[in-house]
């Protein structure tokens, strides 16, 4: 990924906060016939992903054990308009842009058939969700049954993360007033999330 140094972002508090955000992740790789992408829900815990895929879904029949594959994580994203920039009155020298926030993780995939994997994952995913949501529904809700016969539809697997890359667009090479006209814009226009992200980029340095 091009990251100038102005955009690179290696606070991992931070890199955990926009994961947390957005956890269905763009997932890609590699397959006999070019790359494929998948879009899957996931859990980050230290230097692993996990997740699922539908049993019925190539992808793990496609891939080798260990092979290698790219989680990206996609933050808070918007246009910005050279109308929002106090100085281009003073000489016309912007151009449109977009700002965003974006983290990629690579890593050596492995997949898991076996009933304890599977649900080991899908619990971990359940709780983890269902906190988030404020509601209480449990695994143990469902039928045994039918929650045999969901498990026997999916695929486990986990991701041993080998390098973490992650940036932040954010306006961070912009005057302070241009900046400031930028947050302004985004938010009559509706884009609070990236507004903040930028308000809190620009009062960390």
């Amino acid at each position: 990924m091009y990251s100038p140094d102005w955009f690179v972002l290696d606070d991992p508090a931070r890199i955990a906060q926009l994961i947390e955000a957005a956890p269905l992740c763009t997932l890609v790789a590699q397959g006999p016939e070019g790359l494929v992408a998948n879009h899957l829900p996931v859990l980050v815990e230290g230097d692993r992903v996990i997740g699922h895929v539908a049993l019925v879904n190539d992808l793990h029949r496609m891939l080798p054990e260990g092979a290698e594959v790219l989680a990206i994580f996609q933050g808070a994203s918007g246009y910005i308009s050279p109308d929002w920039y106090p100085t281009k009155a003073e000489h016309h020298r912007h151009v449109p842009t977009w700002n965003y926030e974006v983290v990629h993780l690579h890593g050596r995939i492995r997949f898991r058939h076996d009933d304890k994997a599977k649900l080991a994952v899908v619990g971990k995913l359940t709780r983890h969700f269902e906190a988030k949501t404020g509601t209480g529904w449990r695994m143990a809700d469902a039928p045994r049954d039918y929650l045999e016969q969901m498990l026997a539809a999916i695929v486990a697997f986990e991701i041993e993360v080998t390098r973490v890359q992650a940036k932040a667009k954010l306006g961070q090479n912009r005057e302070p007033v241009d900046l400031d006209g930028a947050i302004t814009g985004l938010e009559g226009q509706g884009g609070a999330a990236l507004a903040r992200a930028m308000r809190d980029a620009r009062d960390a340095d």
